[in-house]
């Protein structure tokens, strides 16, 4: 990920980038825990994962995601794999079967792939949102954020 553009001082973005890293952990943990054979640690890392995303994903895609896609429709054209991405991630998150070999196998690769769709969002999406965006887009994708996470507030600086 990018230091360069100044995203990270936008606090949406910023706190965007702080749930992919919190969910990174959670599976990164859960495949520790599955590596000495802790398959109870390691359902419940993905069952916490798969609830951080589930909020995490409301809010970008009812947010930036959609404001970004009616900017452009390169923008669009962008969004909706990444869309796709979400929905394929949460179906096997809910489905996976960590007990048997397979089912572990393919959570490292889930994980690997979660990795690059990260990759698009910081190192494209993010940066591009930093000048398409007007005030009104910000309010709207600050406000789909805050309600994909009404107990939630956003980082202090």
């Amino acid at each position: 990920m990018c230091q360069y553009c100044g995203c990270r001082a936008v606090p949406l973005i910023r706190d965007y980038i702080a749930e992919h890293d919190d969910v990174l952990d959670l599976l990164d943990s859960a495949l520790r825990a599955i590596a000495v054979d802790d398959l109870d640690r390691a359902v419940a890392g993905v069952h916490e994962a798969r609830e951080a995303l589930t909020r995490h994903w409301a809010g970008e895609e009812n947010g930036i995601f959609t404001v970004m896609a009616a900017r452009d429709d390169e923008y669009a054209r962008y969004v909706a794999p990444l869309v796709e991405e979400h929905r394929e991630l949460e179906h096997f998150l809910a489905h996976v079967d960590l007990s048997v070999k397979q089912g572990q196998a393919d959570l490292r690769t889930a994980f690997e792939e979660l990795k690059e769709h990260i990759s698009k969002e910081e190192d494209g999406l993010f940066p591009a949102s930093l000048t398409a965006l007007d005030g009104d887009d910000w309010n709207t994708s600050m406000a789909a954020w805050q309600d994909a996470h009404p107990s939630e507030r956003m980082l202090s600086d």
